[in-house]
C-alpha cells in the first residue's frame, strides 16, 4: 500500500532535484523548513520526530539537503517528510508538506471494526507497521 500524504503524494517519488526546487521554492517564499520522519505514518500520528531543528533564514536549498541526506542514511527504511511552515502573521502555519523517503516495503493499515453499545458500530484505522513491532525496530530484518 503506498501512502499518500501532502503535496505530491499521488505522484511518482520525487527526485533530489526535484526536491532541492521545492525547498528552493520554499525558502523563495521566506518559510523555515523542516524534516521529520516516523515509522507509523497513521493519518493521525501528527506528532513525527524532528531531524534537527527547524531551518530559519536559510537561503539555499543545499542545506536542506544536506541534513535530507543525513536522515535518510540515519533512516533508510523510514517515512520522512519536508515541511515548510510560514511564520507571517496572520498564517502561522504548515503551507507545505510532502514525503521525500518511504521505505522500500509499506505495510498500510486495516479497518477495525468495534460494535459498541445499543447499535453503535465504530470503525478506526490500524497501521500493520505497528502490529510488527515497538517503535524503532518495525522496518528492521
Amino acid at each position: 500500500m503506498r501512502i499518500t500524504q501532502g503535496a505530491f503524494s499521488f505522484l511518482p517519488d520525487l527526485t533530489d532535484a526535484q526536491i532541492s526546487k521545492q525547498v528552493e521554492y520554499c525558502l523563495a517564499q521566506g518559510w523555515a523548513v523542516s524534516i521529520e520522519y516516523t515509522d507509523d505514518p497513521h493519518p493521525r500520528n501528527t506528532y513525527w520526530s524532528m531531524w534537527g531543528n527547524p531551518m530559519f533564514d536559510l537561503a539555499d536549498p543545499a542545506g536542506v539537503m544536506v541534513e535530507l541526506a543525513e536522515c535518510r542514511a540515519a533512516f533508510p527504511e523510514y517515512y520522512i517528510r519536508i515541511n515548510a511552515f510560514d511564520s507571517t502573521h496572520g498564517w502561522e502555519t504548515m503551507r507545505m508538506s510532502f514525503l521525500v523517503n518511504r521505505p522500500a516495503e509499506e505495510p498500510g493499515f486495516r479497518l477495525v471494526r468495534q460494535e459498541s453499545e445499543g447499535r453503535v458500530v465504530r470503525y478506526t484505522l490500524e497501521s500493520y507497521a505497528v502490529a510488527r513491532g515497538p517503535e524503532g525496530q518495525r522496518y528492521t530484518a
